[in-house]
């Protein structure tokens, strides 16, 4: 069955973070929106199966641990603590759940429209979407919108199977905590979710193809990482390649090849994370004309426009850093381009979390950017172990970075390693929005005691004069 083609002013494909945040400002201007989603649930990865749920593990996990080897020290003694890890998974399955209806609340509450099926992309701007049931509902839109993410890399020798070899979503659901859980790949979502499992009680094996984990971090904060996770219980193996993989009924067995030698790795899991990339569901770039670059992302430019008349794009699927907040701000440009607005998109500010803990905050130039800039720098560390809201929590291993202008004074970068540091890079990177300087956040008053009296002191730390160290 073919319904009419029918002709709103802004189609959008894809109803993850970019996707959903671009429908209800598109809305909000007073646009006639359609977002085009095939999942049961709107949020997209993020909400779904990536940023919501692991956040949720995270947080029941440290409850765990803390119960487990920390509470005696604050004076709780609990006896016969266990994990009941289907409650555990339940109360995440929860929290995504709420999350996902919340989308779909707020899309009622705007007025857009969510066309449920797979949506397909036509010469011309026209958005085929063909729902569960077969039937077929055409768009000829002012405008079309990608949004449609991306997907996990994979390494040929181990597919995903999703049961023992596990992208993001499959390390979500384990249903038993792993003996050995071997992580591929250092990065955020490997080291995320390797705690994760690390705290309910599996080994867990990282492995990092990279001189380092957390490739393209400041160097301190890699440092500092890679010492205190490796204090925690992960085994980190980094300079690594993995060569060769394969599954032996219940227990997978991984080969790497370093420098000429060559080890095995046996597991009853696998958590592949090597990267992502580019998903472009429903959209035949060739056969559009549609421009992508070296990596299959599609290129636009800072207005999100594509090449394609009318065209715009967001989110996972134009590349750059996959972060979800990163695609929101997209979304919200190309919907206020298509109203009228002159909005541009930058990402020099654009700060990045990893829900480790301690946690990791960064935003702008690492110290070995800036120096590779040429400008002559300074740089200002304060510790948490010298911040008394951190002592007080127990919670004093870490540092915050920045790194400023000799000259001018201007924030070039901050970078963060401790409790709650992803609380605490907003200050930062609204002050380098308005090219503050370090002397600007030094001379702000912070309420004491807290956490955020260590960026104060990072602050004053560049200028020469921090007072509590």
């Amino acid at each position: 069955m073919t319904e009419p083609t029918l002709t709103p002013d802004v189609v959008v494909i894809g109803g993850g973070p970019g996707g959903y945040v671009a429908s209800i400002r598109a809305a909000q201007l007073g646009l006639s929106t359609v977002c085009v989603e095939f999942d049961k649930t709107l949020g997209g990865t993020c909400v779904n199966v990536g940023c919501i749920p692991s956040k949720a593990l995270l947080g029941s996990s440290e409850h765990y641990e803390f119960a487990l080897k920390h509470a005696q020290e604050h004076g709780i003694r609990l006896s016969g603590v266990t994990l009941d890890l289907a409650q555990m998974m339940k109360r995440k399955d929860d929290v995504v759940a709420q999350n996902t209806k919340g989308v779909e609340f707020l899309f009622k509450k705007n007025k857009v429209t969510w066309a449920k099926g797979v949506g397909t992309l036509k010469a011309g701007n026209v958005v085929e979407v063909r729902a569960m049931d077969g039937s077929l509902t055409t768009y000829r839109p002012k405008h079309v919108i990608l949004a449609t993410g991306s997907v996990p890399m994979t390494l040929p020798f181990l597919p995903f199977d999703e049961e023992r070899i596990l992208s993001n979503v499959g390390a979500l659901r384990i249903p038993e905590v792993p003996k050995h859980l071997i992580v591929i790949g250092g990065g955020v979502i490997g080291l995320e979710l390797g705690s994760v499992w690390r705290r309910l009680g599996a080994m867990v094996t990282v492995i990092e193809y990279a001189p380092t984990i957390l490739p393209g971090m400041d160097a301190d904060v890699v440092k500092e990482a890679t010492k205190i996770f490796t204090k925690q219980g992960l085994e980190i193996h980094t300079g690594t390649q993995v060569t060769g993989g394969h599954r032996e009924g219940q227990r997978i067995v991984i080969t790497t090849g370093t420098n000429g030698s060559a080890r095995t790795f046996g597991a009853d899991y696998v958590l592949v994370s090597i990267g992502r990339r580019p998903a472009l569901t429903g959209v035949d770039a060739e056969a559009l004309g549609l421009a992508l670059g070296q990596r299959g992302e599609i290129l636009v430019d800072a207005q999100m426009r594509t090449n394609l008349p009318n065209g715009f794009a967001i989110g996972d699927a134009v590349g750059g850093k996959l972060l979800a907040h990163k695609a929101e701000e997209e979304g919200v440009i190309a919907a206020e381009v298509i109203a009228g607005k002159q909005a541009k998109m930058h990402y020099h500010n654009m700060p990045g979390v990893v829900y480790t803990w301690p946690e990791i905050a960064t935003a702008g130039l690492t110290e070995a950017e800036a120096r590779a800039s040429g400008r002559a720098i300074k740089v200002g560390k304060f510790p948490f172990s010298a911040n008394g809201r951190a002592r007080t929590m127990a919670s004093t291993e870490g540092f915050v970075k920045f790194v400023t202008d000799a000259a001018t004074d201007e924030i070039l970068g901050c970078h963060m390693i401790g409790p709650n540091v992803s609380d605490l890079l907003s200050e930062i990177v609204l002050a380098m929005e308005y090219r503050g300087t370090a002397d600007d956040v030094g001379e702000t008053v912070h309420s004491h005691p807290t956490l955020s009296e260590t960026v104060k002191e990072a602050a004053l730390a560049a200028l020469g004069r921090a007072v509590h160290i």
